[in-house]
């Protein structure tokens, strides 16, 4: 039963000229000032949410946006911060992407922030997707197998340094610490200071690859999957699923999953879809070159492969997909209760903010939507379900 509601923002700017016949994303530059306008747009959403009693603001590590979609180079910074403009919301990093970062230094950084804001910063980490980023950091991306082997000795050390008391660690692509001779002595293992204050850290990542579930099952990580069509969010969680099975742990079907879909309120579905259709096909002409067309055809097949739709979605593939759901509440209420009547262990909800909709409209939608959806979840402000970092999931 969902318990708990997220926002996913990527740190867009309020762009101009949005859809299909706007400026092409490739075109777009603006100016250093616009470019910060997002940390005000992260803090004025986060208060609202914090008032309204949403859970979780997530947000997306990414570099050298000049285009404007995703303008936050770092999440653990950005939830200290926002942490401090709040009184309860929790901040979560959607993701950390490990192949841009020393994992001691990422490590350090979170166990800082897990102690100052008392575990009110999420872990997350992800593999990158951008070329433009993770080679211009000097790791590989284009070398889909070099970036997972290297992701994965990352995630080793990582864990290392938030589990254990010392360790050595040699691999491939580090050793931590090198053998050499420090006041007097060989070194043999190192200590992290600070560790995080509340352990196990959970840490999350979002779904991509087979490969990449059975290695979240395998070391103990939780899954966001946002935006999927219906036949591709079943795929995924069954695997997720069967993952923690074949590595000896039995969840229910969606425990540990954080499921997003996007969500327009209008009095109307047709309505809905033509306020928001234009900020729907703004995020597809940033983000379908990247391959983030999760929706899959009448015979099962996902876009883009053999026999199935290669172009660009509109919006009404969307909502029949299930990736959307647009109209007035009731309607909204009935489509996200038939995706988590599926999945028994399904707590979690997020609402990805279109890049396209301005922060004004946006935050409307939060108002209506805690407003005349949430408290059909149980959820209200006098209800909240509080999130403890040590709960079994968020």
């Amino acid at each position: 039963m969902i318990k708990r509601f997220h926002v996913l923002y990527v740190g867009q700017i309020e762009l101009d000229n949005i859809g299909l016949a706007g400026t092409p994303a490739n075109d777009r530059r603006y100016s250093d000032e616009r470019l910060r306008e997002v940390f005000a747009t992260a803090r004025d959403v986060a208060q609202l949410m914090d008032e309204l009693g949403y859970d979780v603001l997530w947000t997306a590590e990414h570099h050298f946006q000049r285009e404007g979609y995703e303008c936050f180079p770092n999440l653990i910074q950005l939830g200290l911060w926002l942490a401090t403009q709040t009184k309860r919301l929790k901040f979560g990093c959607a993701f950390n992407v490990l192949p841009m970062w020393h994992p001691i230094r990422l490590a350090e950084d979170y166990a800082m922030a897990d102690i100052v804001t008392d575990g009110r910063v999420i872990m997350g980490v992800g593999r990158g997707y951008h070329t433009r980023e993770v080679e211009t950091f000097g790791a590989p991306l284009i070398n889909a197998e070099a970036n997972r082997e290297l992701f994965e000795e990352q995630l080793e050390l990582l864990l290392k340094c938030f589990n254990q008391q010392s360790f050595h660690h040699k691999g491939k692509y580090y050793e931590c610490p090198p053998a050499v001779d420090y006041r007097g002595y060989r070194l043999k293992d190192i200590t992290v200071i600070p560790r995080p204050k509340h352990l196990p850290v959970e840490i999350w990542m979002p779904i991509a690859s087979g490969k990449t579930i059975d290695l979240m099952a395998r070391y103990g990580l939780k899954a966001m999957v946002t935006l999927n069509g219906e036949k591709i969010l079943d795929d995924v969680v069954r695997a997720y699923h069967a993952a923690w099975l074949k590595h000896g742990q039995n969840k229910e079907l969606g425990e540990d999953v954080i499921w997003g879909a996007g969500v327009f309120l209008a009095d109307s579905e047709e309505e809905a879809i033509r306020r928001v259709e234009p900020a729907h096909d703004e995020r597809y002409k940033w983000f379908a070159p990247f391959g983030f067309v999760r929706y899959a055809d009448e015979q099962g097949r996902t876009w883009g492969t053999p026999g199935a739709p290669a172009r660009v979605p509109l919006l009404r593939d969307g909502v029949a997909q299930k990736a959307w759901f647009c109209g007035p509440p009731s309607h909204v209420i009935d489509g996200i209760k038939s995706i988590e009547a599926k999945y028994p262990g399904l707590e979690n909800f997020m609402i990805h903010w279109a890049e396209g909709l301005t922060p004004k409209e946006f935050k409307e939608q939060l108002r209506w939507f805690a407003k005349d959806v949430m408290p059909a979840f149980g959820r209200g402000r006098e209800t909240r379900t509080p999130y403890h970092a040590r709960a079994v999931g968020v």
